[in-house]
């Protein structure tokens, strides 16, 4: 099987599909592989050493997608790239269906059999695939680091000739992959933190990593499928705002990880408790580029409230830390290939759980519609 590496195009991306060593992996297992020169460079993974991993350069994006079977990107192909894809093609990616539902349409009309890396089912099974959590973990991490360095305080407690320094509090709400991180990374850095979830059943995933866990009374459980959050009503909503907004103003730094597959990031963080808050304080919203959990986040935008308040609006944190999250996304994707790849062939068994959740459209065909919210965390983690 050919599989081809384009380079990434969506703005700021710097993360590449494949890194040297799973390319060498898929090499060994018989299959060619072709990289566009220059594809890892963003990354720190240079062409030399995909040639030494065995892969054939190619000088261009086209060169790529003329010769690849199956063609692997981190985002999903802009309007130029899907008009080189030809019938008979397979295309792996972030495809993000739930966000364009009109997309998984243009992979059938072109023919091309279009796995998407969001729609993995959350089971034991497909955990070395599931590229979203392997990415919100580091969305985490990166978050508590701007916060850090934003923060005009130290994070730890600290005891010196002048005085002691207390520590920073730090509100993290959200428990899912990208929460728990920024609550481990946090007490790593010394800060006193607490994490908020509606459901009640993560109180000890959070304690355990040293947090305090923040209990609210909503009126109605959030117990979802799967161990996940289900949506909130509107009346419960509002009961978690109320009763937040005392936490979010003793914090002097709240991280929200909330988001909603293909709606708009549930609003956990109202104008009212942003004004709670001290000035100098930090909130990372990391649902930015869903609406924001913040009523004041800005897509990619870094405003001031008017108390002092900062909030960050930055998205695609992974891509911040390119080396490592294309390290481990080009794992994920790596046991997915080795999953579908049969004898040098492709083989996608409709009846195999992980294969029908994950195909969208196949030879013409839409698999299934994007409904995929069942898949997702609805409270507590994002992409």
């Amino acid at each position: 099987m050919l599989i081809g590496v384009p380079s990434e195009t969506a703005p700021g991306e710097r993360r590449v599909a494949l890194v040297p060593d799973t390319v060498a992996r898929l090499i060994k297992a018989g299959n060619t592989v072709v990289v566009q020169r220059g594809a890892g460079t963003a990354a720190a993974y240079r062409d030399d050493a995909y040639e030494a991993a065995g892969a054939m350069l190619a000088a261009d994006a086209a060169e790529v997608f003329a010769k690849a079977g199956i063609v692997v990107k981190v985002a999903r192909p802009s309007s130029a790239e899907l008009a080189r894809m030809h019938a008979g093609q397979t295309l792996i990616a972030f495809l993000a269906p739930l966000g364009d539902p009109r997309s998984v349409e243009a992979y059938a009309t072109r023919k091309i059999t279009a796995l998407s890396m969001d729609a993995i089912p959350r089971t034991t099974k497909a955990q070395s695939m599931d590229a979203l959590s392997s990415q919100a973990n580091i969305a985490g991490y990166k978050a508590v680091l701007i916060a850090a360095a934003s923060l005009a305080k130290y994070f730890p407690m600290l005891t010196t000739a002048a005085g002691t320094i207390k520590p920073a509090q730090v509100l993290v709400i959200g428990a899912g992959v990208a929460g728990l991180q920024a609550i481990a990374t946090a007490r790593r850095l010394g800060a006193v933190v607490t994490g908020y979830d509606a459901r009640t059943a993560v109180k000890e995933q959070v304690q355990s990593l040293g947090a305090k866990f923040l209990e609210i009374d909503v009126g109605e459980s959030a117990e979802g499928s799967g161990g996940y959050a289900r949506e909130l009503s509107a009346e419960a909503l509002e009961r978690q705002r109320a009763a937040m907004v005392k936490a979010i103003g003793a914090a002097d730094v709240v991280i929200t990880t909330a988001a909603v597959p293909g709606k708009r990031a549930p609003l956990l963080v109202t104008r009212e408790a942003v004004a709670a808050m001290a000035p100098g304080s930090i909130v990372v919203d990391l649902a930015a580029e869903t609406g924001g959990n913040c009523e004041l986040t800005r897509v990619n935008e870094w405003v001031a409230s008017p108390n002092g308040v900062t909030i960050v609006g930055t998205t695609n944190l992974p891509s911040t830390v390119a080396t490592h999250a294309s390290q481990l996304y080009s794992k994920n994707v790596l046991t997915l290939l080795e999953y579908i790849i049969k004898d040098g062939l492709l083989n996608l068994d409709m009846e195999d759980e992980i294969v029908r959740g994950t195909t969208l459209a196949r030879d013409g065909e839409i698999v299934h519609e994007p409904t995929l919210a069942a898949l997702q965390p609805a409270v507590g983690e994002t992409a």
